[in-house]
């Protein structure tokens, strides 16, 4: 059995974002070229939104570990002094 179009994808869970988001750019080339079925159409189109809903995921979790890492950061720059790790604002 031969594997191609979006039957051809990895498993969701198992796509890092580069892959998802390499996956996605070549779903909605695929899309724009045209010459496809309606039917191909609308599972390319389906696998295009599982693919971005992947990489929302992914850049999600990078902002909230950003931000965790900003807000401990933060903690420990304001410590005993009471400075802001920002600087007085001159």
């Amino acid at each position: 059995m031969t594997e191609t179009g979006a039957g051809a994808a990895a498993p969701s869970d198992a796509l890092g974002y580069e892959q998802a988001r390499d996956e996605l750019i070549d779903v909605v080339r695929r899309l724009e070229a045209g010459g496809t079925t309606l039917e191909e159409s609308l599972a390319l189109w389906e696998r295009g939104e599982e693919l971005s809903k992947i990489c929302r995921r992914w850049l999600d979790g990078a902002r909230a570990r950003l931000d965790a890492a900003l807000a401990e950061s933060s903690e420990e720059g304001s410590g005993p002094s009471g400075g802001s790790p920002r600087g007085s604002g001159d």
